[in-house]
């Protein structure tokens, strides 16, 4: 005869069911933290995520503040990626119009989307696009150049943030990623690879 108590059936199920029931919890918070993340980065500008402005600020301040344009391309990214001016000084409230040049030098169309935040952070709130290439993915073709635009401005409402009033430029990063192509162009691709093949 066995000296080892029996363990209740019941203590066993309600383990299993508690670890059931943490490893979902865990599944689903990780599947809600991609949206719950941007959705807190747009709320409080926090990791230099910018804001979309529908038209042009109404207050133009005689303060300026400089704006450094950088862009890079992820790993096995074929463009080359650039800011045509690294930098330009506009006032609080004035629209900013900059480009970015990007080239394909494959014999492939390249589909690409791009990342951006601002630094310092605090700024990220108060830095405004109207316009931009960022808002959609961007196809370039074989050996396409293609200049794209950004149009901007850093909201007066800036001077009155108790980190962001103190900053003296800001600092536009841009990473573009490769992206899927496109249905049309996938098969518009697959065509003309047939066509070479025969």
């Amino acid at each position: 005869m066995s000296d080892e108590p029996v363990k209740p059936a019941g203590k066993n199920k309600k383990v299993v069911f508690n670890l059931v029931t943490i490893v979902a919890l865990m599944l689903g918070l990780s599947f809600a933290s991609v949206p719950l993340y941007d959705w807190f980065c747009r709320v409080t500008g926090w990791g230099g995520v910018t804001n979309v402005a529908t038209a042009d600020s109404d207050v133009i301040l005689d303060k300026t503040v400089k704006i450094r344009f950088d862009g890079s391309l992820e790993r096995g990214m074929p463009w080359t990626f650039k800011p045509v001016v690294n930098e330009m000084e506009v006032r609080i409230g004035e629209t900013g119009l900059a480009f970015y040049e990007a080239h394909n030098p494959t014999d492939k169309p390249v589909a690409g989307r791009a990342s951006y935040n601002v630094y310092p952070y605090a700024t990220g709130n108060y830095f405004n696009k109207i316009e931009c290439f960022c808002f959609t993915m961007q196809v370039l073709q074989p050996g396409e150049t293609v200049m794209m635009p950004v149009t901007f401005y850093v909201d007066p409402e800036m001077l009155d943030d108790s980190e962001a009033k103190y900053a003296k430029t800001i600092t536009l990063s841009y990473t573009f990623h490769v992206a899927d192509l496109p249905e049309q162009e996938q098969a518009a691709l697959a065509v003309d690879e047939a066509k070479t093949v025969n």
